[in-house]
């Protein structure tokens, strides 16, 4: 395999888990699409939508578990939360991870853009209050169940740990604080990728040299963006996590439509 190729994996791989770090989400919706675009953009062959998924999956696992490692030491892990919403998650991600064997690649497309649309949508709708001690945080068991499922199916479709939509859900459904919500995403989402990565492995989807690449990136990364995360403005992390959405969802659709 070209050097230049695994170069390149590698520098995508370092963007996307430094985001994933910094505003809790595994790097899915950043990595997604730069594995489909820039590799043919720089004269590469590229991935189909089944393998750029799985490599994402590796990538969000490793880049998921090094967030979680970063924000160890602070008061930010919900483990009711965790437990509630990973569980329900990760038997979402197993069903879609083995189920998207069965789709076509512009089916694989669709999903990530549905799911990015509805997230661009909930990142508009007001939040809560980031005084919230974490201690005094309450929140319905049901609706963290259910909702994490329907994510985890979806995630396991296009190989994400489903972080980009568990992230507006957590802040605007369940009004849990910024940051609380960040560092619980992080271990929910690398939950999930087990169940995505697992489902990859399985129907064959992982190129084993690429997903080593940016898994290595991730290691270096993620930890830096959580510190990173640690000290930026809520209001700050909440603006770029919705430009990232905002940017992935109108690129998906405009390749869907066009």
């Amino acid at each position: 395999m070209d050097i230049a190729f695994l170069l390149t994996i590698f520098v995508i791989g370092l963007i996307g888990s430094f985001v994933s770090g910094l505003v809790g989400i595994g790097g899915a919706i950043v990595n997604y699409p730069m594995l489909l675009y820039i590799p043919p953009l720089l004269g590469f062959d590229g991935f189909s939508a089944h393998t750029a998924a799985g490599v994402v999956a590796v990538q969000v696992l490793v880049a998921s578990f090094g967030g979680v490692l970063g924000y160890r030491k602070g008061n930010y892990l919900h483990k009711p939360l965790i437990l509630t919403m990973g569980v329900s998650v990760l038997i979402g991600s197993l069903i879609g991870g083995f189920g998207a064997t069965y789709l076509s690649e512009q089916t694989i497309n669709l999903v990530y853009g549905i799911l990015a649309l509805v997230a661009v949508v909930m990142m508009f709708v007001p939040t809560s209050d980031d005084t919230t001690a974490i201690e005094d945080i309450a929140f319905s068991k049901p609706i963290a169940a259910v909702s994490a499922f329907v994510v985890g199916v979806g995630a396991g479709i296009v190989g994400a740990g489903g972080a980009f939509l568990l992230v507006p859900i957590m802040l605007v459904v369940l009004h849990i604080p910024t940051r609380v919500t960040i560092a619980s995403s992080l271990a929910i989402t690398f939950i999930s990728s087990i169940g995505a990565v697992t489902g990859k492995l399985f129907s064959g989807d992982v190129p084993l040299l690429p997903a080593l690449v940016i898994a290595v990136a991730s290691i270096i990364t993620s930890q830096l963006g959580a510190k990173a995360g640690k000290t930026v403005n809520t209001k700050v992390l909440q603006v770029i996590l919705a430009v990232l959405i905002i940017g992935t969802a109108i690129k998906v659709w405009t390749d869907i439509l066009l």
